[in-house]
């Protein structure tokens, strides 16, 4: 892409709405539609295309697995992931506010038959002794079949899992014989703040779900990585939930340039959000600083869905999440000069 092409992209971004309803709004520019036109492609449900097959390589590597898996979206892959951990009737452990349980419609009871076990997370963080009080062993309860652990967790404001604690995690698996699963769906922003390599997150778990259409910036996808055997399993339950998706190099093309090149501005990012958040209290609104460590900010805002009805007007996007609070999420189409112009009307 010519600096000309470049300058005339971030006139259109800077011209429309400052849309910071989620890091999943982003769309490709035009160095990515031309990765996406060039694929090489190849049937995918047969194992035959060539570029899909490089991106699952490639993420299984950088997070320290054997095997990859390519499917539509973070639900499926979690999903799946909890498909093959688990047997029906079984609980899987999952810190409280899990997206696999708050957003993804019942779907590990629908389609695996299993139940969430809560435990507490306070700042989205589970003690290890906590998870270990959720196994359950009696004749008289469901038997705990999965333990799934979010990071960076959503709901708590996209706070990160400190490293002994996913070790401390571990070890009750270990001890207890259970699998371990990462919804890892901005998992690379972690390692961004914790300033480690990914895999170094990573590698303690089973299985990892890790989405390329938030932060990382792909139009459409997530990646389930495991052991070969783990993924020549999740195959069948992918097809089953229907996410055999043919010829989907142009979609893993994107896929693989938001993998080389998203990590590297997600920096940016969570700058971006802290400067936000300060701005936001320094207005008057209530916001817990210490949560916000990556690229989203949560807001006190009584109010809330008026007040983001009043910013859209204005040409600012949020999402109201409840009665008072409103959620901003940064991402990397999200320029310096227009978050002084959404502060602006944010009234900050």
């Amino acid at each position: 892409m010519t600096q000309l092409d470049t300058e005339a992209s971030r006139t259109r971004l800077s011209s429309q709405a400052i849309d910071l309803r989620s890091d999943t709004v982003t769309v490709p520019d035009e160095r990515m539609r031309s990765a996406m036109a060039q694929a090489v492609v190849g049937d995918d449900v047969y194992g035959e295309d060539a570029t899909v097959n490089q991106l699952q390589a490639e993420a299984a590597e950088l997070m320290g697995f054997e095997a990859g898996l390519f499917m539509p979206s973070g639900t499926m892959t979690n999903q799946v992931a909890i498909a093959v951990h688990t047997q029906r009737g079984q609980e899987v452990i999952v810190p409280e506010g899990a997206h696999v349980y708050e957003w993804e419609l019942g779907m590990m009871a629908t389609f695996s038959g299993v139940v969430p076990r809560f435990v507490p997370a306070p700042a989205g963080v589970p003690a290890p002794e906590s998870v270990r009080a959720g196994v359950r062993r009696s004749i008289h309860q469901s038997p705990t079949g999965l333990i799934v652990l979010e990071n960076t967790h959503n709901k708590a404001g996209g706070t990160v899992v400190p490293l002994e604690v996913i070790h401390g995690v571990r070890e009750v698996a270990n001890s207890e014989g259970i699998p371990l699963h990462l919804d890892g769906a901005r998992v690379m922003n972690a390692a961004v703040a914790l300033g480690v390599p990914l895999a170094e997150i990573t590698r303690p778990f089973d299985s990892v779900s890790l989405c390329l259409s938030k932060g990382l910036g792909a139009p459409v996808g997530s990646v389930l990585v495991g052991s070969r055997e783990f993924i020549g399993r999740a195959h069948r339950y992918r097809k089953m939930m229907g996410g055999g998706m043919r010829q989907a190099g142009m979609l893993a093309a994107a896929g693989l340039l938001a993998l080389r090149e998203g990590p590297a501005r997600l920096t940016h990012d969570h700058r971006r959000a802290r400067e936000l958040a300060q701005a936001l209290v320094n207005a008057g609104f209530s916001v817990d600083l210490s949560s916000v460590q990556t690229n989203m900010v949560y807001a006190t805002v009584p109010g809330a869905q008026a007040r983001v009805d009043a910013w859209s007007a204005q040409g600012v996007k949020a999402n109201a999440l409840g009665p008072d609070t409103v959620r901003f999420v940064l991402h990397h189409q999200i320029t310096d000069e227009m978050l002084t112009r959404a502060i602006a009307v944010l009234g900050a």
